[in-house]
C-alpha cells in the first residue's frame, strides 16, 4: 500500500514517442541564432532532462549527420546541419526506418501524393540518377 500512496503523490511523467525527443532538440537546435551548447539545449527543452540523455541525443543526431559540432574549450557547441527542408526529411526517414516493410510504406506514400509532388519527385528522382 505504501507504494501505491508514494505513486499517487507523484505526477505520472508522460513517455516520450519514438523519435520525439530528437525532433524537439533539432528544433531547439534550429532555432538558435548561433552554435549552442549541451546545457543550453537542457534548459531550453526543460522536463527534468538530464544532461547525459541530452548529450547522448546530440550524439546520435551527429551520426545522423542531423547536427554539426564544433569544440570550444573542453566542450563542443551544436548546430542544426540542416533547415526546415531537413528536419522533415529526418523525421520521415525516421519513420520509414521504424517500418518492417520499407518498400509497402514509400508505395503507399507515393500513391498519395499530388500530381504535382509525383511531378516533382520524379524530377528529381531522374536529377539524380534514382529512376
Amino acid at each position: 500500500m505504501e507504494r501505491q500512496d508514494r505513486d499517487a503523490r507523484q505526477p505520472r511523467l508522460r513517455r516520450r514517442g519514438q523519435g520525439e525527443l530528437e525532433a524537439q532538440v533539432l528544433g531547439t537546435l534550429h532555432g538558435a541564432a548561433r552554435p549552442v551548447n549541451a546545457s543550453w539545449v537542457q534548459e531550453r527543452i526543460g522536463g527534468g532532462l538530464a544532461y547525459t540523455t541530452v548529450m547522448t541525443i546530440l550524439t546520435r543526431l551527429l551520426a545522423k549527420g542531423a547536427v554539426t559540432r564544433e569544440r570550444v574549450g573542453r566542450s563542443f557547441e551544436w548546430s542544426s546541419a540542416a533547415g526546415g527542408a531537413g528536419l522533415a526529411a529526418l523525421r520521415m526517414r525516421e519513420v520509414l526506418d521504424g517500418e518492417c516493410d520499407r518498400g509497402a510504406v514509400l508505395a503507399s506514400f507515393v500513391t498519395t501524393l499530388s500530381p504535382d509532388d509525383e511531378r516533382l519527385l520524379r524530377g528529381l528522382m531522374g536529377s539524380t540518377g534514382g529512376a
